[in-house]
């Protein structure tokens, strides 16, 4: 007998018809010993998930508006599933009384935001018989907020040392001073692949409401085929890029001990999903050339000119340190000999573009600055890439063929991704004339 961890999304513990669903797949089969859990999620069209909830919570008692009766959805939720369930051994009102307690202290956003994921572990434990484990003091981070890897690793390894079976909630752990932090939004999947290192798991699975990766969105692309196998690289490119089914930190944790990840469909268990893995030898790649498609929208690009640029030492070092002044992430870094464009998504410059334009042209004096406006990023991601002649041949003649002009190139040094840029409303058409020339041949 081997272990699995497996981590059940929002969607996968919504309400008691879920958590039953959820329930049967853990006791399917009895090498999954590790599991968890997010807050939950919606239960229809127009319905609120908890985490949405909790963060209203915060803002009513920011605003010093009441807030109680937010709080009592949220514990009205939980109590439903519980009688649900047929739970009437479980206390759950000396939890919402706990919180509640708490709350009266203005805690931070970050402990009202985990109540979600809290209550659901102390729900889905005693629904599974399972011993409830909280994360809070073994998922650790630093005072900036960054996850400490190896603290945090040795912290679960000791703790789940000393349980069978058990439940943990996603999401959180704790700042230095021991208050609660959490990761961004989705980062229960994080948690649940730092589990699986911990415990040194053949399989981390990861259930939701998806049967794994499809090759492109199915928003744009009508029926995408899915991606039966990825490898470990191929799918920090694409989630980077957009691809949302799994969080991108998800992987380092699973990637450093070699841990097969399993995206499956809590509602369709029987289907194997998509297997995440570097062992090519049970990846069905067959002759494919390119494994998925994905990208994003807004985006500016600044182009940067100057006469012998290249021989001018530490520019791009200053263009780097004018983007961190102003706690902007760049995405790419195209450049020629004398050139070198910038891209930043629009969010990440939160109106600050005028103030370093100016910088740019203070502190580097270029020839000229260009700035292209809303550009979308696409990748074309594929280990087959490097190993097939003409592939970005093909790649620019379907979208010349579908009337897209690109407007920026960048292929990393892996040689398994092309990077495009092209306007925004040209995004949708470029994916879908990517998708027919490589996935639909």
């Amino acid at each position: 007998m081997g272990i699995k961890v497996a981590k059940f999304g929002g969607s996968s513990v919504a309400d008691g018809i879920q958590l039953t669903k959820t329930r049967n797949i853990i006791t399917a089969d009895p090498d999954r010993k590790f599991v968890v859990v997010s807050a939950p999620g919606k239960r229809f069209d127009g319905d609120s998930k908890i985490t949405d909830l909790l963060y209203l919570v915060k803002t009513h008692m920011d605003h010093n508006l009441p807030y109680d009766q937010i709080f009592q959805v949220v514990a009205d939720r939980f109590m439903a599933v519980q009688i649900n369930l047929g739970l009437m051994d479980l206390n759950m009102n000396r939890y919402f009384d706990e919180i509640r307690e708490n709350l009266k202290k203005n805690p931070s956003a970050d402990y009202v935001a985990s109540r979600g994921e809290y209550l659901s572990a102390i729900l889905t434990a005693a629904f599974l018989g399972y011993d409830f484990v909280d994360t809070q003091d073994l998922i650790k981070f630093d005072s900036k907020g960054r996850l400490l890897a190896e603290e945090t690793n040795e912290a679960l390894e000791a703790e789940l040392a000393k349980h069978e079976r058990a439940v943990l909630p996603g999401f959180y752990g704790s700042a230095p001073d021991g208050s609660v932090k959490t990761f961004s939004r989705g980062g229960s999947d994080i948690t649940g692949a730092l589990v699986a290192r911990a415990v040194d798991a053949d399989v981390y699975e990861n259930w939701t409401d998806v049967s794994g990766f499809l090759c492109a969105d199915p928003r744009i692309v009508k029926n995408p085929k899915q991606i039966s196998s990825i490898s470990y690289k191929e799918l920090r490119e694409l989630s980077y890029m957009g691809a949302s089914v799994l969080h991108e930190d998800a992987i380092y944790p699973a990637r450093v001990s070699n841990i097969p990840i399993n995206i499956r469909n809590t509602n369709i268990p029987e289907d194997p999903g998509t297997m995440i893995t570097d062992n090519m030898d049970i990846l069905t790649r067959g002759d494919r050339v390119v494994t998925g498609i994905a990208g994003s929208k807004d985006f500016t690009v600044v182009a940067l000119y100057k006469n012998m640029m290249s021989s001018e030492k530490g520019f791009v070092r200053r263009i780097l340190g004018i983007l961190d002044d102003y706690d902007i992430n760049f995405e790419h870094l195209p450049s020629g000999i004398d050139t070198v464009s910038v891209v930043m998504s629009n969010k990440s410059i939160d109106g600050q573009l005028d103030e370093v334009l100016e910088e740019f042209q203070s502190r580097l004096r270029p020839d000229s600055i260009d700035v292209i406006h809303d550009i979308a990023l696409i990748a074309t991601v594929g280990h087959g890439m490097d190993r097939r002649a003409g592939t970005s041949a093909r790649l620019f003649t379907a979208l010349a063929d579908a009337g897209v002009n690109i407007r920026m190139i960048d292929q990393g040094s892996s040689e398994m991704n092309i990077i495009v840029g092209v306007e925004n409303k040209d995004f949708e058409t470029a994916i879908r004339a990517i998708y027919s020339e490589f996935v639909e041949e």
